[in-house]
């Protein structure tokens, strides 16, 4: 990490202050108790809200994420994106993520996807995007966490990420007890957004069974 993201105060932040973050908006908007979804870094939001707010949480939706901490090579690639953002700036961060959040499938067929998320990351601004790696890299396992999870929880991911393995997916869904796992065919990271139509069916489906 950089000298510029070093001394920065808001680099400090962590998955509890985004997880607090969440709470007290629940709270302005007099939301007692709610289902929460979460994709990849809001799935680790998800597991802080448990941890300091478990009676809040009505259900999980966990879409490509996992509950492990950062590997070092996972910790590595934080470092390397951090090196990138700081020399290359926002752009240049986007140009190297974009390839990597998508699944082939989508790469091949779905150019203007590509190219819609790559313009999403380019809205956020270096200081939000160097906070988040920081708190992504530092923040705790909670696998121990899983099995205390006793509200209805679905897992949903995509078949083709590589940011997310497969496996790491399986494993979070057999952890939380009577969990459930929905795969999206074709899809990567983003799987949300790269199969919609699929992704929203599972989540219509879960719902409307708990």
């Amino acid at each position: 990490m950089g000298p510029a993201f070093e001394d920065s105060g808001a680099a400090s932040l962590t998955m509890d202050d985004y997880a607090a973050d969440v709470l007290a908006l629940m709270t302005q908007l007099e939301i007692e108790r709610a289902f929460v979804t979460g994709l990849s870094m809001g799935g680790y939001v998800a597991f802080a809200m448990l941890r300091q707010a478990p009676a809040r949480i009505g259900g999980l939706v966990l879409s490509n994420t996992r509950a492990g901490a950062d590997s070092e090579q996972a910790r590595a690639g934080r470092a390397a994106s951090l090196e990138l953002l700081e020399k290359e700036g926002v752009a240049g961060l986007a140009r190297a993520m974009t390839p990597k959040l998508l699944g082939e499938r989508t790469r091949r067929d779905h150019a203007d996807l590509e190219e819609a998320v790559r313009r999403l990351i380019v809205m956020n601004s270096r200081e939000a995007i160097a906070t988040a790696l920081v708190a992504l890299r530092d923040r705790p396992d909670s696998s121990s966490l899983l099995p205390s999870i006793t509200v209805p929880t679905l897992v949903i991911t995509g078949d083709e990420d590589a940011i997310m393995p497969l496996a790491d997916v399986e494993a979070l869904a057999t952890a939380i007890p009577r969990a459930r796992l929905a795969v999206m065919p074709g899809a990567g990271h983003l799987s949300n957004l790269e199969t919609s139509l699929l992704w929203n069916s599972a989540l219509d489906t879960f719902l409307s069974g708990v």
